[in-house]
């Protein structure tokens, strides 16, 4: 067989690969996207009922203030908190450094805004939303939540906490127009990806686990930073 024609025969099995490959991608996003629709609910559908609302973390700015995407989550989920009698709220996010602390941000927004200091759980280890979702399930013995993030994040969020087995729904915290919105979305492919593969192949345990701290018990969370 001529180079020419091995090259050809090579090229043509790239480019097949690659053909798949996009296929794939997109079947999980569709997945994963009209699976996660299913469960947002507008504000005035959501009920009591739930063992708390679920804060996923974003970015912070300079250790003292949530990011706009970040305070809408915690306004979102301040409004569900005081319309349905939710009585907790686990705020998730990263917490790896001293430097950088989503966690205790969260917090003193919620805190500011009327909440209840030991109504604010904080996990300081949900360093993604795999994470977040299995120590909620694990650490915090969370067995239904209600999910408050972005749309572009939501629907992503529910499919992870419903395939751990959690009874989940969504408020959509999509207040404005964002500035990376475009990029957000387009993060979403390889996320959407890795959290099918995470949730139906490889089934990892999160960095951290540790001792368990009951959502509906005392909150052991508060003095830690």
């Amino acid at each position: 067989m001529s180079k020419v024609k091995i090259r050809r025969r090579i090229s043509v099995l790239l480019t097949a690969m690659l053909c798949l490959s996009v296929i794939g991608i997109l079947l999980i996003d569709f997945r994963v996207d009209s699976f996660g629709r299913k469960l947002v609910r507008e504000s005035d559908e959501i009920t009591g009922g739930y063992d708390c609302i679920i804060v996923p973390g974003a970015s912070v700015i300079a250790n003292k203030y949530p990011s706009d995407i970040l305070r809408d989550r915690l306004d979102t989920a301040f409004e569900v908190y005081k319309q349905t009698g939710i009585k907790r709220i686990l705020v998730s996010g990263d917490h790896g450094t001293v430097e950088y602390d989503e966690v205790n941000v969260m917090r003193d927004y919620l805190i500011a805004k009327g909440v209840p200091a030991e109504d604010v759980f904080m996990d300081h280890a949900g360093f993604d939303t795999y994470q977040t979702m299995f120590r909620a399930r694990d650490i915090f013995e969370i067995r239904s939540a209600v999910i408050a993030t972005q749309d572009f994040h939501l629907y992503r969020a529910l499919y992870i906490a419903d395939s751990l087995g959690l009874n989940v729904v969504g408020a959509d915290s999509a207040l404005r127009e964002y500035k990376y919105s475009t990029r957000n979305r387009l993060r979403e492919f390889p996320a959407r990806v890795k959290a099918f593969i995470e949730c139906n192949i490889t089934k990892p345990d999160p960095r951290f686990l540790g001792d368990k701290i009951p959502i509906n018990g005392e909150n052991l969370t508060i003095d830690r930073k």
